[in-house]
């Protein structure tokens, strides 16, 4: 079990603590070919399962033109940006599946307040952090690979050049026989 918790500590990220019933936005970077974009995601929590561990999820519901899209995300997946609370609302069970059927008033959960805006600062300072050294490796990456390109190059340079010191002899070897 401990060798567990060492290979699963660093792929821990830290995001706003959400609760059932929270409308939250879930930004996902999706790649596409080479190009990579964020998606916004925003709909009600309607299930965490699994704890906080590395195979937590939670459930988020949207209507989108009368049909209802459900996505599972994994808490700690690494494609999550980060996630945004929306509003909270109050209810009283773990899972609100009934919501899936409830129309109406009955599908409308009742807005409480929370102290959401003081963690969602902590958490996006902690991301800016997390983002910047990303993209100081990403850059590391790119100065390494711009040199192995440059290295490649040179030897190419290099057999080129000796090619052609081969070929200037062989004329000469052959002109001298003549």
């Amino acid at each position: 079990m401990d060798k567990i918790n060492k290979i699963t500590k660093g792929q821990f990220k830290t995001h706003v603590d959400f609760k059932v019933g929270d409308t939250v936005r879930v930004h996902q970077r999706i790649k596409e070919g080479e190009k990579e974009r964020t998606q916004i995601f925003e709909g009600l929590v309607i299930a965490k399962k699994h704890g906080k561990g590395i195979s937590g999820t939670f459930t988020v519901r949207k209507v989108t033109s009368g049909v209802g899209v459900e996505k599972i995300f994994p808490v700690h997946m690494p494609a999550i940006e980060k996630i945004e609370i929306v509003k909270s609302g109050k209810v009283r069970q773990s899972k609100i599946y009934y919501i899936r059927e409830a129309t109406g008033r009955k599908g409308k959960l009742k807005e409480i307040k929370r102290k959401v805006k003081e963690v969602a600062e902590e958490e996006s300072d902690e991301a800016e952090e997390i983002e910047e050294a990303v993209e100081e490796t990403k850059e590391e990456k790119q100065d390494d690979v711009k040199a192995e390109e440059e290295k490649k190059e040179e030897v190419k340079e290099e057999k080129t050049e000796d090619k052609e010191e081969e070929k200037k002899e062989e004329k000469k070897e052959e002109e001298e026989k003549k």
